[in-house]
């Protein structure tokens, strides 16, 4: 491979495959995910929502073969934007990586609203802030993105230790509650007479097993960041082996953890109608679940976790979409502007632009369309993750290219079944989302604001072949790239 071109501006290699695993768990946010994503699923598709998070997270295990392939051969901090314009143009690359930084961007709104949902809530449980007015969250919004922005441009080693220590605590105290609720429910101790139930596992009479995708989304989104390591190519020691690690076991993680939580949560309700509807109203899923199940102190504890679990993923978000505009105005601007470094050696330019889009969605959804919080957290939860599985799907085509088109790893031929699966999941999860078209309420604005933003990046590149042509010659120069497209034999995966 050559030798990296030291007069492109670059960042730092100082970070480990803990820190790797750090940044994706913290996208990921699985003790924020699991107390509030569910409840998106249950409304369309009631008791069945760990059916549903089981499907996403097959989906995700799919995917991530693509993504750990890619990573075996490719480091840079544009992710899925140099993936797929390595493999197949620098023309699709740009537009999956606007889509990326979309993603990266809706869904830092859904976690800072996350945060300050959680965070008045636990206020008001404490008595520091009795009665909130309902536009309490939107403070902490403000400060979640504040906050957020300043441990960015820090060095990074700082910002992903902090968020894999407190989100292993958090998750571990999660897992503790859901072993003492599951224990209850099997001895027939548990409140209200709710007992152990595997129906969640099956679709509701009167609901399509279709419909159970609509909800998937919910899983998907739930499992979003699973990939944010990759990210890091530029910034770990040894790229080839930690980041490919780092994505697949995040990604196996969140399907275990996701299936099991979510399908004790639902059993502790009750897999009835009354408690699907206590499920869907609920404003902390496992902290109700903990003051029902063992006390209230544990509940105000699991709640401030959930808090704190919702601001450590707005902040991996801005992380990460922060190197995904970096690697795109490195290479399309020649280093200036958002692809300038700073002396931390962080892209601090992109992170303050990364920001303020974020704090432009909020401000919009509130003041032009009157969304309360959880309203701004459902909407551009949904935008965001179908932005998400586009660039899954080109991302998976791109793998599909590297590896049994062009044969750059050598990898068995018989595992291309694995990114075709993929594909068709994605696929028909995409098309069920869209098809029949919502026409009614915020839904129907969804695909168009999805859209939207994809056409923005298409767009771009189509009008602008200079801007093309420059990311492709960037591309070229980035440490490996040159060698890939010129042909390189094929190696095994490291």
């Amino acid at each position: 491979m050559p030798a990296t071109d030291t007069s492109r501006p670059g960042l730092r290699r100082s970070l480990g495959v803990w820190q790797a695993v750090g940044l994706s768990v913290a996208l990921m946010a699985p003790s924020m995910a699991a107390n509030i994503n569910p409840q998106g699923t249950a409304t369309t598709v009631g008791r069945a929502v760990p059916l549903a998070f089981f499907l996403a997270a097959i989906g995700v295990l799919l995917v991530a073969y693509g993504f750990v392939r890619l990573c075996q051969y490719y480091q840079h901090a544009g992710s899925v934007y140099a993936f797929v314009g390595a493999t197949l143009g620098p023309r699709a690359g740009v537009v999956s990586g606007w889509g990326l930084l979309g993603t990266y961007t809706f869904y830092g709104v859904v976690t800072a609203s996350a945060f300050g949902i959680f965070g008045t809530a636990f206020l008001d449980q404490i008595g520091v802030w009795p009665d909130p007015p309902t536009w309490a969250p939107f403070i902490l919004i403000a400060v979640a993105l504040a906050v957020a922005l300043l441990l960015t441009v820090a060095p990074v080693r700082r910002g992903t230790g902090v968020l894999l220590s407190v989100e292993g605590a958090t998750v571990a105290l999660i897992l503790l509650v859901t072993a003492i609720i599951l224990v209850r429910l099997l001895a027939g101790t548990a409140p209200g007479d709710k007992s152990f139930d595997l129906s969640v596992f099956t679709v509701p009479p009167g609901t399509e097993l279709s419909a159970v995708f609509l909800g998937v989304v919910f899983g998907f989104l739930s499992f979003a960041g699973f990939e944010a390591a990759a990210t890091l190519g530029e910034e770990t020691h040894h790229p080839h082996r930690d980041i490919p690690r780092a994505i697949l076991g995040t990604a196996i993680f969140g399907g275990l953890y996701f299936v099991v939580v979510t399908a004790v949560e639902m059993m502790g309700f009750g897999a009835d109608a009354a408690g699907v509807e206590a499920f869907s109203t609920s404003p902390s899923l496992l902290g109700d679940l903990s003051t029902s199940y063992v006390g209230a102190w544990l509940g105000d504890i699991i709640t401030l976790g959930a808090a704190i679990s919702a601001f450590g993923c707005c902040l991996a978000c801005l992380v990460s979409g922060s190197r995904l505009m970096f690697a795109l105005g490195r290479d399309a601007n020649s280093g200036r502007g958002v692809g300038r470094a700073s002396s931390a050696g962080t892209p601090a330019a992109a992170a303050v632009v990364v920001v303020l889009g974020m704090a432009v969605i909020a401000l919009i959804d509130a003041a032009a369309f009157g969304a309360e919080p959880f309203d701004v957290f459902l909407w551009s939860g949904v935008i965001g993750t179908l932005i998400l599985l586009v660039v899954y799907v080109l991302t998976t085509i791109g793998a599909v290219r590297l590896v049994f088109v062009q044969r750059k790893l050598a990898v068995p031929m018989w595992q291309v079944i694995i990114p075709i699966a993929a594909l068709i999941v994605l696929g028909y999860t995409i098309y069920r989302n869209v098809i029949p078209y919502p026409t009614e309420g915020p839904p129907r604005w969804f695909p168009v604001v999805a859209g939207g933003w994809l056409l923005v990046g298409l767009l771009i590149v189509l009008a602008a072949p200079a801007l093309a042509k420059r990311v492709g010659a960037g591309l070229a120069a980035a440490e490996g790239f040159s060698a890939a497209d010129r042909g390189a034999p094929a190696r095994a995966p490291r």
